[in-house]
């Protein structure tokens, strides 16, 4: 009440599982699996903090009339507080080489967002609050985004992508004189890979970078062990809050049929918050809709 400031914060929605959910920042990866794929997540952060992130994902993609093309689509939610975010978008991609041992994608992706508040869960004092007096209750914001993925072999992945090229101006008072908040660019690249260490048991690491501007560099570093491609487990960390980092996480996956997988993950907060919470769980299904033929042998993990 005595000073106003200007907040910079990620805008993105985050999953600790991001290596089976690279569709939602990556339009390239459409079609990559190369059989029809569905994937759900469900997200609880921070549990027992009042009014902390909750997110949950729909998303599916597949090969298109040829294996060098690929579409996808993806439905999710969140909500932090009063707030609620809908988004959708839709994603083509290309593979420009298709190569024996060598691919790499490129991909577009057009995505629609609704941002709202639900005052019906609470009552506010509007009186002197811009953002709560004239500012539209919901609104819709359309975007572009694109992203390159290439696989090497059996071996190694890697990804760079733009989900939300345009900065949406989010939300006007004063007959549209005083902007309450903007987009921002999010920019992520991955890299991970399978490395063999015995017979049926592979490392496989993943990691997975995030930078926006006005804010802290991030980055999940994961490890995971995958047993005789039936069950994989393993360990991220978390850069970021105000501890050692943000979180150290556990993750497990059960390839419980050739086409179907459940996995899940726990992650143990590192920063000041770990004290008013209960740590933060995710889980998640992941399908094929169709056989994989003999040469697609990569764990499901990798693609």
């Amino acid at each position: 009440m005595v000073f106003a400031a200007a907040l910079f914060a990620q805008q993105e929605h985050q999953y600790t599982q991001f290596m089976y959910n690279k569709l939602l920042i990556n339009p390239a990866y459409a079609g990559a699996r190369g059989v029809p794929s569905v994937t759900a997540i469900y997200r609880n952060q921070w549990i027992g903090f009042k009014g902390a992130p909750q997110s949950a994902l729909a998303s599916f993609n597949s090969p298109f009339l040829s294996k060098r093309v690929g579409v996808g689509v993806t439905l999710s939610h969140q909500s932090i507080g009063l707030q609620r975010d809908f988004h959708m978008s839709l994603a083509y991609s290309y593979d420009l080489v298709a190569g024996e041992n060598f691919s790499f994608r490129v991909g577009i992706m057009a995505s629609l967002r609704s941002l709202g508040i639900a005052f019906s869960d609470a009552q506010p004092n509007t009186g002197g609050d811009p953002s709560l007096g004239d500012s539209r209750v919901n609104d819709f914001y359309g975007n572009v985004g694109a992203g390159i993925y290439g696989t090497v072999g059996d071996q190694f992945y890697f990804g760079f992508s733009v989900p939300r090229i345009y900065s949406n101006a989010i939300g006007y008072v004063n007959n549209n004189t005083v902007l309450i908040a903007k987009e921002y660019q999010h920019y992520y690249a991955t890299l991970g890979g399978i490395l063999p260490i015995a017979d049926d048991i592979n490392l496989m690491p993943a990691i997975l970078l995030k930078y926006v501007n006005n804010a802290p560099f991030d980055a999940d570093i994961n490890v995971n062990l995958d047993i005789r491609k039936k069950f994989t487990a393993g360990l991220s960390y978390r850069l970021g809050g105000d501890g050692p980092g943000e979180s150290v996480d556990l993750l497990a996956f059960w390839q419980a049929t050739p086409q179907f997988g459940v996995g899940a993950s726990y992650d143990f907060g590192l920063s000041s918050l770990k004290d008013y919470n209960a740590g933060s769980i995710e889980l998640l299904v992941q399908a094929d809709l169709k056989k994989r033929t003999k040469k697609m042998s990569n764990p499901r993990f990798f693609m």
